[in-house]
């Protein structure tokens, strides 16, 4: 029995919102945790922040055609695509909130005992979430663009339905995959800015 087109609709949307969660969930995790532990190594800071930088400046459809001959297509390269060019922004906003903090502040923290964890814990996330937020804001704007992007290698979604409608010629296909694509980035807009007001009170 064939779907019909409210059911396909709603199938792309869920693949299209499987992928950008998980995706924003390994990015903001891996992402904070590599911030953190750049903050004390500074022969790891200096390279990521580096890379952090060089990828800004390269088009998605570069990286595409640069990870398919290795990993091919499918959900998986579409993951670790979408994976790598979202959470190296969330590395660098954390590196700079947590690194950029008053030195007085870390002096006196040092000089109450507190060790470098605790320092983390309670002096720099507290000073940092603003940056932080900024990076998972960017990164979660990043990885719903290019979850429709990576259906050209066979992620499926909202991609599938918006790049049959430009090959077809359909602006009502175009129209129906664009339109949930943008709610999902205006959610998650305002829902990290909701997050962020909570972290900052």
């Amino acid at each position: 029995m064939e779907m019909s087109p409210t059911e396909l609709l709603l199938g792309a949307t869920i693949q299209h919102l499987e992928l950008v969660v998980t995706s924003l969930i390994f990015s903001i995790f891996f992402g904070i945790f590599f911030g953190v532990i750049s903050i004390y190594y500074e022969s790891f800071s200096k390279p990521i922040i580096t890379i952090a930088n060089i990828m800004y400046s390269i088009p998605a459809l570069v990286i595409i055609s640069l990870i398919v001959p290795i990993l091919g297509l499918g959900y998986f390269p579409a993951f670790f695509i979408i994976f790598f060019g979202s959470f190296l922004p969330i590395v660098k906003n954390t590196h700079i909130g947590l690194k950029n903090i008053n030195n007085g502040l870390i002096d006196a923290a040092e000089g109450m005992g507190l060790t470098k964890w605790q320092i983390i814990k309670y002096i720099r996330f507290p000073n940092a979430y603003p940056s932080i937020f900024a990076g998972i804001k960017f990164s979660s704007i990043l990885i719903n663009g290019m979850a429709i992007i990576t259906a050209l290698i066979g992620s499926g979604g909202l991609g599938r339905v918006i790049f049959e409608g430009l090959t077809s010629f359909n602006s009502k296909k175009i129209f129906l995959g664009t339109i949930p694509a943008v709610f999902i980035a205006i959610f998650l807009e305002l829902f990290f800015n909701q997050l962020e007001k909570k972290f900052t009170r």
